[in-house]
């Protein structure tokens, strides 16, 4: 299974991927494809997310059962802790 979940992402990026997945609520696309086409979707999602931002989570045969990635601006970012995928806060550019 494929979750993808965009935050302003241009309207081209969101009908493609439309077209690979059903969109269960605004910017929050579902699926289940094998490896190479969510390969592509990513890369589809990667190279067209502009000034948004974009997550996609898999099943993975890991201990938390799923693996993610992240593209654009977001002040999360995925790190490995003893073989475990968390998440870390950058700070606020407010200060």
């Amino acid at each position: 299974m494929i979750v993808v979940v965009v935050s302003n992402a241009p309207p081209r990026l969101r009908g493609r991927l439309a077209a690979w997945l059903v969109e269960v609520r605004a910017g929050v696309y579902v699926g289940d494809y094998s490896t190479r086409t969510r390969e592509m979707i990513w890369s589809q999602v990667s190279g067209g997310i502009e000034k948004g931002d974009a997550v996609m989570i898999w099943s993975a045969l890991t201990d938390q059962g799923y693996e993610f990635a992240t593209a654009g601006r977001n002040r999360r970012m995925p790190v490995d802790f003893d073989g475990l995928k968390l998440v870390s806060f950058f700070p606020s550019d407010a200060s």
